[in-house]
């Protein structure tokens, strides 16, 4: 089949087309605001209906989902949805993701929700669309609709297969639209015949090809090139000083390069666009641009002490049994703090943009952006109000990008592209360097997470009394700061709850979390606060087990009421060939008991991410069995093995479940051994945010800033990976982007206790770190050594 060529580009270009079946909806009204959360970004009333589905006279659909693919697989799992639910091959479905002028306002793509929520509107369109053309089959073949069959887009009469009629023939020379229906009846998944099947990325063959998939590659005619010059400030969002920090540009320094075409200043925000790209980056490093004193950044040289310092209002969310009383007769205490690290996306490519800013039909202006945001929707408002003018002026093209897994530097690099074509009324490009995207993106939250419990005499757990600080992480588009478009006012959004709750069953438990606006510049990471405070849960049952004398499988066991949550710990410890123990192991084979270099461990985590607005709901279940190597004479940790036993429910594409674990097996490990942003400390004498010595960062900004003082894991160290699904074709399907990260590191952490008897309760393990705690003499010494 050929797929017809002349798509529409825009949502009003659907509603005009001829030879086409649409289904259509209004654009559902925003959610009323909630409290601690982020204000949902509705769509424009004059844009008429939201566009879901169309099928074309070829045979072949359009299908729209207002969500982006971050290389999770989603546009081959929606078309796999959309096919299934019309009978279609693969080939005849085109999945259109994210481009504010067609596809469907459905928010930001997070959470793990476009699966497990936001293809439910595709699916039943497409068995809306399913059951008008068999109607239509029907009065066609003069048949009633249950003696019809449907294969590859032809309705036959099942007795009488030589009389058939094709969707194209359906709906050829005319222009049907129909209203969406909530209550379309979608198949039986008892019937699915390409939903649950492995399928290949739809995506990939254009990327083997070169073809225009990437924003990096974007082009268009009369096309000019941006740079940017940040403040020093990297790493803030808020205070009085942003945006009015800035003294002085003198644009003489840069009169010698050929090419420029202008130097654009507005508040804090300093850009240069340049003829040709490298005349663009030469500018920018010589541009001399003077900064007045400001007043310096808070002092994370301890980010625990940072994150108690930091004024907060706690949430009361679990108070049951009797927490207090339970404290008080505990038998052995056990009051435990766990610190995460402030960390970053780390996309392998800058983030990059282009925009154009031209008269539109009619009058006024039109902004069109190129850009690799994964909150298409929001980022048009966010340009809308940059620019001044209504959201219907603006349209994201949502292409490819680098990958990033929560919101690196892509929304702030569109905006930077956005204010310079206005200034020169030509199409620019903006590329961020390494050191820009490292020291500005949004970072993921540091978190602290205090437990005070224990055991009863009797090996019981006395009480869970559970309690987490988290800064907040919504990150205003940095050029709306660097403008004072928006008002740099700290804000802090209720995140810090996700996974809150421990997953296992405590007669004594309370879970408070601490709200607090942000100390640093920070968005969304992969499994937001779930991440840490599942590495405190899992760490602390470990610890609990320990001291209680029991296998810690064992032990978790006894305390979860899940069915689900039991299966997959069962089977995912059987898989992994886990070995009982009561305690560190003695490791026979070059460990201890050998006086051998290499430690050897195996630690178990088990999580289910759990989401959204407390209390929230769950993705999939994730447990993890890891095995690590423990060098005693570097503190190397090597995670030699990886088993992942995961349940989503059912798996549109189980081959792209797949590729979602190794990815967050993969990011985890590199999060867990090497990954925290360095802060820049106070200098002897230094005036805070006074004139800085050249070459010195000021105190407290992001120092970061390329590979090697943020090393990510490399080949060498990725570990082998054996993915256990748990299929359940009859049950819902549930996010898998995050939930198989939740509970790794953890798991590694308790490996490298079960290699050297030491806990590790703040990430990463670095060599440098885990060799201090060897070095305590909490290990005995390597054979041939003496004692001490």
């Amino acid at each position: 089949m050929t797929r017809r060529a002349d798509l529409p580009t825009t949502r009003a270009e659907f509603l005009a087309a001829n030879g086409v079946l649409l289904v259509v909806r209004d654009a559902p009204p925003p959610p009323p605001p909630v409290k601690g959360q982020p204000a949902f970004i509705a769509s424009n009333p004059i844009e008429g209906d939201e566009v879901l589905l169309a099928l074309w006279d070829d045979g072949s659909v359009s299908a729209l989902n207002g969500h982006v693919d971050l290389g999770t697989g989603i546009q081959t799992a929606l078309a796999q949805i959309v096919a299934e639910e019309l009978d279609l091959g693969m080939p005849c479905v085109r999945m259109m993701l994210g481009d504010t002028a067609r596809a469907p306002n459905q928010g930001a793509t997070i959470a793990s929700a476009s699966i497990q929520i936001h293809s439910q509107p595709l699916r039943l369109a497409a068995a809306q669309a399913r059951a008008w053309l068999l109607a239509r089959g029907a009065e066609r073949l003069g048949a009633p609709v249950q003696a019809l069959q449907v294969r590859h887009g032809v309705v036959r009469v099942a007795e009488a297969p030589e009389r058939h009629v094709n969707y194209a023939d359906l709906v050829a020379g005319q222009r049907t639209v129909l209203r969406f229906d909530p209550q379309a009846t979608p198949k039986d998944p008892a019937d699915y015949r390409l939903v649950g099947t492995r399928q290949a990325r739809v995506d990939i063959p254009a990327k083997l090809a070169g073809d225009l998939v990437f924003v990096h590659d974007m082009r268009v005619p009369g096309m000019l090139h941006g740079r940017v010059v940040r403040p020093p400030y990297a790493g803030a969002d808020h205070g009085d000083f942003i945006g009015n920090t800035l003294e002085a540009v003198d644009e003489s320094s840069i009169a010698h390069i050929p090419g420029i075409r202008a130097v654009v200043v507005v508040r804090d925000f300093v850009g240069i666009v340049a003829e040709r790209e490298e005349h663009a980056e030469q500018a920018m490093r010589e541009l001399r641009v003077t900064w007045k004193p400001w007043p310096g950044m808070p002092d994370l040289s301890d980010v625990a002490q940072a994150l108690r310092d930091n004024p907060s209002t706690q949430r009361l969310l679990v108070d049951e049994g009797d927490v207090d009383g339970g404290l008080a007769d505990v038998a052995q205490p056990m009051p435990r703090t766990y610190v995460w690290p402030y960390q970053m996306h780390a996309s392998i490519g800058p983030s990059c943009a282009l925009a154009d800013w031209q008269p539109a039909d009619g009058s006024g202006m039109q902004l069109r952006c190129w850009a690799g945001s994964q909150n298409p929707h929001v980022l048009r408002a966010d340009l809308a109000k940059l620019m001044g003018v209504e959201d219907v002026q603006v349209d994201v093209v949502r292409m490819e990008a680098a990958g990033c897994y929560g919101r690196n530097g892509a929304d702030d690099v569109a905006a930077d592209a956005a204010l310079l074509a206005r200034a020169v009324g030509a199409p620019v490009r903006v590329q961020l360097s390494r050191e820009q995207e490292h020291a500005w993106e949004p970072k993921g939250a540091a978190q602290l997470m205090e437990i005070d419990g224990g055991l009863m005499a009797d090996g019981r757990v006395a009480a869970y009394d559970f309690e987490t600080s988290y800064p907040s992480n919504g990150a205003p588009t940095l050029a709306l700061l660097l403008t004072r478009t928006v008002d740099p006012v700290a804000q802090a959004y209720e995140m810090g709850d996700r996974t809150a709750r421990p997953p296992y069953s405590y007669d004594n438990l309370r879970v408070k979390v601490n709200d607090m606006a942000p100390i640093v510049r920070a968005s969304w990471l992969r499994g937001v606060s779930a991440l840490p405070s599942s590495f405190a849960h899992e760490s602390y049952i470990d610890e609990l087990a320990t001291a209680a004398g029991v296998d810690p499988v064992q032990f978790r066991l006894r305390h979860l009421d899940d069915p689900r949550a039991v299966e997959l710990v069962q089977a995912t410890a059987q898989k992994a060939g886990w070995r009982m123990r009561t305690g560190p192991q003695e490791n026979a084979d070059g460990g201890l008991g050998e006086g051998g270099d290499i430690l050897f461990g195996q630690g178990f985590a088990y999580a289910r991410y759990i989401h959204s607005k407390w209390p929230g709901f769950g993705a999939a279940w994730a447990a993890w069995v890891a095995d690590v190597e423990v060098n005693r004479k570097t503190g190397e940790v090597h995670v030699r093995r990886v088993v992942v036993g995961h349940d989503a429910g059912l798996m549109i594409n189980p081959a792209g479940v797949e590729h979602q674990v190794h990815g967050n097996v993969i990011q985890t490990t590199s999060r867990a051994l090497k990954e925290q942003v360095q802060f820049a400390p106070q200098q002897p004498g230094e005036a805070r945010g006074g004139a800085q010595l050249p070459g010195v960062l000021p105190s407290g900004v992001v120092a970061s800033r390329e590979w090697g003082s943020y090393p990510i894991i490399n080949f060498r160290d990725v570990p082998v990976i054996e993915v256990m699904h748990m299929p359940r074709p009859g049950e819902p399907s549930l996010g898998a982007g995050e939930s198989s990260s939740v509970p790794g590191t953890a798991a590694i952490a308790n490996a490298i206790f079960d290699a050297t008897g030491v806990r590790f309760r703040a990430p990463p393990f670095t060599p440098e770190t885990v060799l201090a705690e060897l070095n305590r003499g909490l290990l005995p010494p390597l054979s041939g050594e003496g004692g001490g």
